[in-house]
């Protein structure tokens, strides 16, 4: 009897089904950084975003019985998360940032930049003057964007992105929301779709990952969109062109918060004399860094 027909046969309610996910986790390769960071948590995820049912759900109710047609979705799901390393908001169509639900697929990027904590504390002390017009940049699923929208309930903000299909997903979000009025998704290559724009604050999470790093990658990061993750040889690519043309789209006290990851060594290499501001994240995470319009027209010059 296979493992599927011996589950269905001899698990019965929610609390069944999420040990046994948890043990088939245990013994499975997986990498977990997609929302949670061991298996007895992503099998919890797992089980209950199944079944429509939220975290905190009456713990005396998970002995509920689950129906011939729920468990066979919880194992479709749970062998798809181990066969495919396919990570587990993508298998849920859902990612939580900042405590928001946020639609995700796989013409997305699954939210997780640590710029959240910086927007958490709207940005202080950097940002002098509260922003009246903010941009995120490769938003994705604009999860940035939307959550700088509902922090600064002022504030008009525009997403881009280059993919399309990203948009489409950036758009139902704007909408779940309820951020129509003041959030507007802009299909742009960099700043090809923004002339003429001006902006207090920008927030960019773009694609960084070196070649290597990618290459070495667990599986699970291979299921994202490339196009949204590296950026060349030594993931400098996009951020090179954007940091020769961002300071025309600030304002005069306008700031820039963009995130490298691991590629922050490269970039000082890059940009020896440049006084890049790296953020300590209460949350975790690294590689953000926070450039005023002075500092990046006096970036500009020195390149000249």
């Amino acid at each position: 009897m296979s493992n599927k027909q011996s589950a269905i046969r001899d698990l019965t309610t929610i609390k069944d089904f999420i040990r046994w996910t948890f043990s088939r986790f245990k013994k499975a390769d997986l990498f977990y950084g997609h929302g949670t960071d061991n298996p007895w948590d992503e099998a919890v995820h797992l089980v209950m975003g199944a079944l429509k049912l939220p975290l905190d759900f009456d713990r005396d109710m998970l002995d509920c019985a689950l129906t011939y047609n729920e468990k066979k979705h919880i194992l479709k799901l749970v062998q798809t998360r181990i066969t495919k390393r396919e990570p587990l908001p993508y298998l849920l169509g859902e990612a939580w940032f900042m405590g928001l639900p946020f639609k995700v697929t796989k013409d997305t990027l699954i939210p997780r930049s640590p710029i959240l904590s910086l927007l958490e504390s709207e940005f202080v002390p950097w940002l002098k003057n509260y922003p009246l017009n903010i941009l995120d940049m490769c938003t994705g699923s604009g999860c940035l964007g939307i959550a700088a929208a509902l922090v600064f309930e002022d504030a008009d903000v525009d997403i881009s992105d280059i993919s399309e299909a990203a948009l489409l997903v950036a758009n139902e979000n704007i909408v779940r929301h309820q951020v129509e009025d003041r959030v507007r998704a802009i299909h742009s290559d960099m700043f090809k779709g923004l002339v003429g724009k001006q902006y207090d604050l920008i927030i960019c999470n773009p694609p960084y990952v070196d070649a290597e790093d990618f290459e070495n990658a667990p599986a699970e990061f291979h299921n994202e969109p490339e196009l949204a993750l590296t950026s060349g040889e030594d993931g400098l690519n996009f951020t090179h062109d954007f940091l020769a043309q961002v300071a025309h789209y600030l304002q005069d006290d306008g700031i820039l918060v963009y995130e490298v990851g691991n590629t922050e060594t490269a970039l000082q290499a890059a940009y020896p004399n440049t006084p890049f501001m790296w953020v300590e994240l209460e949350q975790g995470g690294n590689g953000v860094f926070i450039l005023t319009k002075e500092q990046l027209i006096e970036l500009l010059q020195e390149q000249k």
